[in-house]
């Protein structure tokens, strides 16, 4: 499976979501009463994990530890991961409590990559769902505290005069890699380390098409003018609800004008610089570098992956 076939990190069908089972309240009492059952603990929106040879998802039975600090109206029903059924659990609490010996919480951004690629995508729908569900404690419409219903994917105002229902909402943004052919516009922000630059993004507009997104967010931060513009892949992205979109577009116009303040400089860069190490890429399993990476590869001897100059951006804690 190459290019834009490959589900880029955080994506692809590896967790059964059980609806409509998820509707059936005495279904999910039972599921989580039986032995497959399994918590993804969330604190502070950062994942369990467990050290080894490398990092892994930390899936814990439901038991009295977690009972004493988990509320079972809680949690919330992911549906069936490795023949488990697994729930996602926010945990409170000022300082990350002890469930397992030489396991951590840590922020899925930096280690996402090093996770199979299953856990690394139950684990963002975890993280996922329980920030849906913290900013949805009280109703949009009429402020009333809600409940959850459907086992957690349905927060309802607890005022039947109101009824409202909320739903998991995503932040759909257009990610975008504007090419000459020979050369990629890379655009770097002024918070950015020295040296970083990344694919065009931006967040879709209502009453605002994908391709009138990637045309619009182009112009604004660059001046250039796109043309065609080819949808490549998606990547959830839970930090906290974006669901980012990758594009490719060929410019039509090449002079750089930066526009809205977003960008403190713009360039466009040839394959050789990009593998010299000339610039910071983005963290590998971000759908930015899939972008950059599969436009490199077509035009050059190896992998951008495997260029020995080649510089890549990290996160740090």
């Amino acid at each position: 499976m190459t290019g834009s076939e490959r589900p880029n990190v955080f994506a692809g069908p590896y967790v059964d979501r059980l609806d409509p089972p998820r509707r059936d309240p005495a279904a999910v009492a039972r599921a989580l009463a039986g032995p497959a059952a399994r918590i993804v603990p969330v604190w502070r929106s950062r994942n369990l994990l467990v050290g080894g040879t490398g990092p892994a998802a930390c899936l814990l039975p439901w038991d009295e530890q977690l009972l004493a600090v988990v509320d079972p109206a809680e949690l919330i029903l992911l549906g069936t991961f490795r023949d488990q059924v697994v729930f996602a659990a926010e945990l409170a609490g000022e300082s990350p409590p002890a469930l397992r010996a030489q396991a951590e919480f840590v922020d899925l951004r930096l280690t996402g990559g090093a996770l199979e690629h299953d856990e690394a995508g139950v684990l963002a729908y975890a993280r996922a769902m329980v920030s849906w569900r913290r900013r949805h404690r009280y109703c949009g419409s009429c402020g009333t505290p809600t409940r959850a219903e459907q086992a957690g994917h349905v927060m309802a105002c607890a005022d039947e005069r109101c009824g409202a229902q909320w739903f998991p909402r995503l932040d759909p943004a257009v990610i975008v890699l504007v090419t000459d052919g020979e050369r990629a516009l890379l655009g770097r922000q002024p918070s950015w380390p020295e040296g970083r630059y990344s694919t065009l993004a931006g967040f879709v507009e209502p009453g605002e098409s994908l391709e009138d997104a990637v045309r619009r967010e182009v112009l604004e931060e660059t001046g250039v003018r796109t043309g065609r513009a080819r949808y490549h892949s998606s990547q959830p992205w839970p930090f906290p609800s974006s669901l980012m979109l990758g594009f490719v577009a060929e410019a039509a116009t090449r002079e750089i004008r930066l526009g809205d303040d977003e960008l403190e400089d713009a360039r466009w860069f040839t394959r050789g610089e990009i593998a010299s190490g000339a610039v910071s890429l983005p963290t590998p399993h971000s759908v930015s570098f899939r972008l950059i990476s599969d436009w490199y590869d077509t035009g050059a001897t190896r992998p951008l992956a495997e260029e020995p100059g080649v510089r890549l951006w990290t996160l740090r804690r």
